[in-house]
């Protein structure tokens, strides 16, 4: 039986994406357009009256948690949605990937920062 992580799923998220932009950084001598993505932060649990004021401002469930802003081939930009583990998509990530991938866009789920880094490097050397 594997051993239970002694942090929640969304913190081992956020150490897999922060470990992601650890190298995002240390990759920008080879790919300088790295320096444009971007977290969007629509996650995390927070106050009532915090959520309702970021709902107010545009906040949208389902949102690709990271940007790249880059148009490479066919697309116009790279989104991805980060997890961890076993973690797995929620149905409005789902209808998010969908639909900006009808409007040009390349957007995936990568579960940890190495298949994330795979993809954003295919997506940069126009692999995908």
């Amino acid at each position: 039986m594997p051993r239970k992580s002694k942090y929640p799923k969304t913190q081992t998220e956020g150490i897999e994406q922060s470990t992601l932009m650890e190298w995002a950084e240390l990759s920008k001598g080879k790919f300088p357009e790295l320096r444009l993505l971007f977290h969007i932060p629509n996650g995390g649990s927070r106050h009532l009256i915090e959520a309702a004021n970021l709902k107010k401002q545009g906040v949208k469930a389902g949102v690709p948690d990271l940007c790249l802003p880059v148009p490479k081939g066919e697309y116009h930009g790279l989104y991805i949605e980060m997890k961890a583990k076993t973690n797995t998509p929620t149905k409005e990530q789902k209808e998010w990937i969908k639909e900006l991938t009808q409007q040009g866009y390349f957007a995936t789920v990568c579960w940890g920062w190495m298949q994330a880094a795979k993809v954003i490097t295919d997506y940069l050397t126009s692999r995908l």
